[in-house]
Formats: C-alpha cells, structure tokens, sequence
C-alpha cells in the first residue's frame, strides 16, 4: 500500500529561483519525506544545483530547520542559499 502524500509549497530564492524560473512550487512527497529530500530532489531536477548542497539552510513554516525535519501535509519549506552583496 502506497504511503499518502503531503502537499508542500517550497519558497525558491537566489539560484533555487534561478535555475526554476519561479519563486515557489508545490509538491508532493510521501509521508515521511525529510526537508532534505525536497533539497535533493530539485538538484536531481537541476544539477546546476549542485555548488548549493552543502550550504543551503532550511526553513519549515519561517523557523529555521534541520535537514531531517519531517514535512507535514501544508508546510511552507524556505530553502535558503548564501547570498551576496550588501
């Protein structure tokens, strides 16, 4: 029996929203899914991601997260690159 989905919205900011063309998107994912997961899933998407996977913090519902924070049906997840300039 397949697992149910949780819808999340994912807030894409400087070479997440770069490489998608759009500052957010909403996806699916089993239960169970890691903020982690969402990461690796748009750099699978978007190998031009790469550089960011290990400087990228996470936010779930505008608190900072850890990357095996388990989403839930409805979550707003900010992946939050480093950004330059001042």
């Amino acid at each position: 029996m397949p697992k149910p989905l949780v819808k999340v919205t994912v807030k894409l900011f400087a070479a997440y929203q770069e490489a998608y063309r759009v500052p957010e998107l909403t996806l699916e994912f089993p239960t169970g899914t890691s903020v982690l997961e969402v990461q690796e899933l748009l750099i699978k998407e978007h190998p031009e991601l790469e550089p960011w996977r290990n400087l990228t913090r996470f936010g779930v519902n505008l608190q900072f997260a850890q990357p095996d924070t388990i989403l839930c049906q409805g979550d707003e997840v900010v992946l939050i690159p480093p950004v330059s300039g001042g």
